[in-house]
């Protein structure tokens, strides 16, 4: 019984929160908007521009991070998906031995391919938080968009959640070859050593690490 007035508090909760939340388009750079809830926070580190906020059901966190200034242009798609992939491999290997990234997938906003995935969290007692992430990657910037919430609200995320990432909006001037160059298929031989883009994507992890390990304490 208890269970269920608890079940029922909540919603009551978050009905009136959704009520009273508003969101606005924000300009994070010159060429990205999204709109965060109003009231939201920014904050410079180690170059990155972060910008964070409190939603009606949880935490949303935007990270624009400039990659090196001699960051050399990746070549193909398959470049790309490989600097994704390793993206997400490092984020689950730094999130503890209970964490697994689940439901990865490929999207396009606007004209540039992007990655969602989800990251769950298990701090081994039951406690579980899950992490949505779509991750955009272009020659100049890496932008990390996510969307956090525990496990007890995954019912009534769903149109906040749709509402936030379906406000990602480009400026016209990203193209495709924003990310890579040629439609060619393979790896380039920059990626074949793993060395490209390492060190930009080792700084986004540092820092979607510590707003993530916030963000638990924020909403939990």
């Amino acid at each position: 019984m208890k269970k269920i007035l608890l079940s029922f508090a909540l919603v009551l909760y978050v009905i009136t929160a959704f009520s009273q939340t508003k969101i606005k388009p924000v300009q994070i750079d010159s060429l990205v908007t999204v709109s965060l809830p109003t009231g939201y926070q920014t904050k410079d580190t180690l170059g990155q521009h972060i910008y964070s906020a409190n939603a009606s059901y949880g935490f949303v966190t935007v990270i624009v991070a400039p990659n090196e200034k001699n960051n050399t242009p990746l070549k193909k798609e398959t470049d790309l998906n490989a600097v994704l992939k390793k993206y997400i491999v490092s984020i689950q290997g730094q999130s503890g031995a209970y964490s697994s990234a689940i439901r990865q997938r490929d999207t396009t906003i606007g004209t540039l391919k992007a990655k969602l995935f989800t990251l769950k969290n298990d701090d081994g007692t039951g406690n579980v938080q899950f992490v949505n992430f779509t991750l955009l990657y272009t020659q100049d910037v890496t932008y990390t968009f996510e969307y956090v919430y525990p496990e007890l609200r995954k019912d009534l995320v769903k149109d906040e959640y749709k509402a936030f990432a379906s406000s990602i909006k480009l400026s016209p001037q990203l193209q495709r070859n924003d990310q890579y160059l040629s439609n060619a298929t393979g790896f380039s031989s920059t990626v074949k050593v793993a060395i490209f883009g390492g060190g930009a994507i080792v700084l986004i992890l540092v820092i979607v690490t510590i707003v993530r390990r916030k963000k638990k304490l924020s909403i939990s």
